[in-house]
């Protein structure tokens, strides 16, 4: 497995595969983005029983993505076919045109349970929304993996493994580099400062868990320097913060903005209030389309930049895609972190797999890696910079 993944993420061609979508699609939206606040205890279950499992491996699975909205659910979808192909099994690729869908998504699910697949691939959308329909699939005998984002509350034995990075120490990478880059500006202010988050929503597991992981280690970093924090701003990040201080009194002003819909326009809108205000130093994305969202507001506005000392705001970001790419190059963005979703996609199908071939699995987190203009060309970090 591990030879496979290594050979699938150096290759050149997963842009052009993810727009050939999955075989058999019936509901996939058309194309247009990385796991914990809570995290889940690896673990190791026995498969469920499916009585009408297709025989000599001949299997059918149904993979349901978040969205077909950037570029990183395109490559995961790559990474699906490829190791559909290699391994010789039918998958049937579903996902709502966008992250904020949530009842389209659950409407899929359903339908692919009705399907009787020999197993489900689930990136989903909303940690709660799918609880009944996970009952569902378990009571069927039908599999569950989840890929991306976990679900912390998900029926005991429905999800038989998590496939995701660490969310939650994704978010504490930002933030000790986008920290490490303000510690002297921050010691030295005057007057409280604000690092501005753009979360694209708060109900997915990924999402959340990279913004409170943010927070909480800014947070954590600047205490250790005798720094207090306020948080403000959206109540979910707000009220599942470790400490959201007292914005009277703070040195330091974290204002979460999320916008109503989960749009590279709505995210600009919402960064652009931050970054207009004078006391901004930095800003974190936290995934593609947030950290678009944030480039894009400053096509107008013009403050971000590489140079703290010189006034710049430094902005951290999520994941890769070519603007944000090409934005790390050029100086604009300070750095971002980067997923492998294109493992992602063959690790889950190679899951399905082997339970439906009788096999004990668990769960497998991912890490996310830290790039900014520096080593973005490095061996170890290139593969996983999608377009």
């Amino acid at each position: 497995m591990k030879k496979r993944l290594l050979a699938a993420l150096l290759c050149t061609t997963m842009a052009a595969a993810a727009f050939a979508g999955c075989g058999d699609s019936k509901e996939a939206a058309a194309p247009a983005e990385t796991a914990p606040a809570e995290k889940e205890a690896p673990a190791e279950t026995a498969p469920a029983e499916n009585t009408e499992k297709a025989a000599g491996g001949d299997y059918t699975f149904e993979i349901i993505v978040k969205s077909y909205q950037s570029s990183y659910w395109q490559a995961a979808v790559t990474g699906v076919n490829q190791a559909a192909a290699e391994l010789g099994v039918k998958v049937n690729c579903t996902g709502p045109n966008a992250e904020t869908d949530i009842a389209d998504q659950v409407n899929m699910l359903n339908s692919a349970i009705n399907n009787a697949p020999d197993g489900i691939g689930l990136a989903a959308c909303d940690q709660d929304a799918c609880l009944d329909a996970l009952q569902t699939a378990m009571d069927k005998g039908i599999p569950v993996v989840c890929f991306d984002s976990g679900i912390p509350k998900a029926p005991a034995g429905s999800v038989l493994s998590t496939i995701a990075t660490d969310n939650y120490g994704a978010g504490e990478t930002a933030a000790d580099h986008l920290y490490a880059a303000l510690k002297d500006k921050i010691a030295n202010a005057t007057a409280p400062v604000r690092i501005g988050e753009v979360n694209q929503e708060a109900t997915s597991e990924s999402i959340t868990s990279r913004g409170l992981g943010f927070i909480d280690k800014f947070s954590e970093l600047a205490a250790a320097d005798g720094k207090t924090v306020a948080v403000i701003g959206n109540e979910y990040y707000v009220n599942n913060c470790k400490d959201k201080g007292d914005e009277a009194s703070a040195d330091i002003i974290i204002e979460v903005a999320v916008p109503a819909q989960t749009t590279v326009e709505l995210c600009a809108t919402e960064a652009s209030v931050i970054l207009n205000k004078q006391d901004t130093i930095g800003v974190f994305g936290s995934n593609q389309v947030a950290a678009e969202g944030i480039l894009t507001s400053n096509g107008n506005l013009g403050v971000l930049g590489s140079d703290a000392a010189a006034g710049d705001i430094l902005a951290a970001g999520f994941d890769a895609g070519s603007v944000i790419k090409g934005a790390i190059k050029d100086g604009t963005m300070f750095g971002a972190v980067t997923q492998s979703p294109l493992a992602m996609g063959i690790q889950t199908v190679e899951t399905l797999n082997a339970i439906a071939s009788g096999e004990t699995v668990s769960d497998m987190p991912t890490e996310g890696y830290w790039y900014d203009s520096t080593n973005m060309e490095d061996a170890s970090i290139a593969p996983n910079l999608y377009d």
